[in-house]
């Protein structure tokens, strides 16, 4: 039980951010971000909870997988997993709330680099941690291109 635990609990934290995140960018999505100049492979707003949710399930199985874990760095993951977990939060706050392209694109290749270091570093405890991390490193690499074209051309 406590197995399942470790992985169903960070899952729902994951999901938990995501809800508080959202709650700062809602005004912004309807006032906002409707008026800007987007690239052609900008997917519909639809795509957009669709894609975190699998990704949410996908992150909290990553770091549950390393807590059941007999690693004595699962501590350290942990922290790295957090650290990762608070720019994916406050990314919402720097593009949508603050309306900021600009500190968005900083949050958000901070955010690359700590999921990329986070990834390649469980790798050695546990390889299917990694690879659930796969999809979260395309889609916010793919999300830097978004933010990175906002910037540019608004």
């Amino acid at each position: 039980m406590k197995k399942k635990l470790q992985i169903l609990i960070p899952i729902l934290i994951c999901f938990f951010v995501g809800f508080i995140g959202s709650c700062f960018q809602a005004d912004a999505i309807s006032n906002w971000y409707p008026y800007l100049n987007k690239p052609d492979l900008t997917p519909p707003n639809v795509v957009f909870p669709v894609a975190w949710s699998v990704l949410y399930v996908l992150m909290g199985i990553s770091i549950g997988l390393i807590m059941n874990s007999n690693s004595r760095k699962k501590k350290y993951f942990v922290k790295i997993f957090l650290l990762q977990l608070f720019l994916n939060f406050t990314w919402s706050i720097s593009f949508f709330y603050f309306q900021s392209p600009i500190a968005g694109l900083v949050n958000i290749v901070l955010l690359e680099i700590v999921i990329i270091y986070y990834a390649l570093s469980v790798y050695p405890i546990r390889r299917l941690s990694t690879l659930l991390f796969v999809p979260y490193v395309l889609w916010v690499s793919f999300a830097s291109y978004l933010n990175f074209y906002i910037l540019l051309y608004n």
